[in-house]
């Protein structure tokens, strides 16, 4: 298909709608981004770009931009709640060793302005303040009235998306009993060398805490997850008060606890689990990332899952008869692969959250005496795959 042809409306500039735009154009495709949001700022907090999702940073020209504010962990050190620690798996050397390409965490806020760098850099026009109304088979309607009519569209807005509830029907989504704050601390604000250069895990009985640092170790992101039955809606930007957050950990180690005395702003979002779409295209419209395949954070890999779909969809739609076909294409290349990962990141947060005090023990003996390697190895289906190659 002759891409030059083609018009596309990405709706929705987070990581993947900016991929895809970006993989898009590369192929020749005009591509417009429609975002609600007025403007991409400082909104968000830290996220994971494993090995794989820097094989499509490399391949849309920009790992060379990226690198600079990327933070490059160590290792992900997995610990009790007391602060013991259980097991070690390498990154850093390790990873660029193992899989070609390291392993990087960034602000979210980092790694959009990068994205829409590279989207503008390459012709991709942006509108901002476009929330969607209405999509059908005849073309999409925004709020301040404007329609238009692409050959082409493809919905990235979300775990919330509005293209996926109107032409995919959506599908109901079940409270998983878990809920997860998020926030950045100042690491002036704090002991120094309180965190190493590494993901740290506390484990704990029914809840756990991630933190690492970012922006050349001036910050540090902390991903904080809790059963329990009291529901929270779905959302990244939902106020809280800090002082509920320190007292779920309370009981935790005193890196734990400093961390979280020293947060002044988090917010809390309820964790939902998402069944998987019975189909991800509809004609000319297709969905993206979070859209279609939203999923748990414990496998960090949303926004690379993202980053996968972006690339895999450009080429699926230069190689396709037209624009139906490429689409569907696209889906069966990753339909698989993704909800794989979804299943994976439900799974770790079970491991996480063991509650018997024996069989916690003797789960967390196990991986002590394993070599850096060997907990290394469980991960190659995921951190190994490389959607650019071939």
């Amino acid at each position: 298909m002759d891409m030059k042809t083609q018009d596309i409306a990405m709706i929705g500039a987070g990581i993947g709608g900016l991929a895809a735009a970006i993989a898009l154009a590369q192929k020749g495709a005009q591509v417009t981004v429609y975002e609600q949001a007025s403007a991409l700022g400082e909104v968000g907090a830290g996220l994971q770009i494993s090995p794989n999702g820097v094989a499509v940073l490399e391949a849309l020209g920009l790992r060379e931009a990226a690198a600079p504010l990327a933070n490059a962990p160590e290792a992900v050190v997995l610990r009790d709640y007391r602060g013991a620690q259980v097991a070690r798996l390498p990154l850093g050397a390790a990873a660029t060793h193992r899989y070609g390409r390291p392993y990087w965490q960034f602000h979210r806020a980092d790694l959009l302005a990068t994205l829409e760098a590279g989207a503008r850099a390459r012709g991709v026009k942006l509108v901002f303040g476009a929330r969607l109304k209405k999509a059908d088979a005849g073309g999409l309607i925004f709020e301040n009235g404007a329609r238009i009519a692409p050959s082409c569209v493809i919905g990235a807005d979300g775990v919330r998306s509005t293209l996926r509830e109107q032409v995919f029907q959506g599908r109901p989504v079940e409270f998983t009993g878990q809920v997860a704050w998020r926030g950045l601390v100042p690491a002036a604000r704090l002991p120094g060398g309180l965190f190493e250069n590494a993901a740290q895990v506390f484990m704990g009985k029914g809840r756990h805490l991630v933190a690492y640092p970012l922006r050349g170790g001036s910050m540090i992101n902390f991903v904080a997850v809790e059963e329990r039955q009291a529901w929270a809606d779905e959302g990244w930007n939902i106020p809280d008060d800090a002082q509920n957050l320190r007292q779920a950990f309370a009981g935790f180690a005193s890196p734990v606890r400093q961390l979280l005395d020293a947060v002044e702003e988090t917010f809390l979002w309820g964790l939902f689990a998402h069944p998987v779409l019975p189909k991800w295209t509809e004609g000319n419209i297709a969905l993206l990332g979070d859209a279609c395949h939203p999923m748990l954070p414990f496998l960090a890999q949303g926004a690379v899952m993202g980053l996968e779909d972006a690339y895999v969809l450009a080429q699926c739609l230069a190689a396709g008869a037209d624009v139906a076909s490429g689409l569907q294409a696209y889906e069966m290349a990753r339909k698989t692969r993704c909800s794989r990962v979804q299943k994976g990141a439900a799974r770790n947060a079970w491991s996480y959250h063991l509650r018997q005090p024996l069989f916690r023990g003797a789960a967390h003996k196990a991986l002590s005496i394993l070599p850096g390697a060997a907990l290394l190895k469980p991960f190659d289906w995921l951190y190994a795959h490389d959607v650019t190659a071939g």
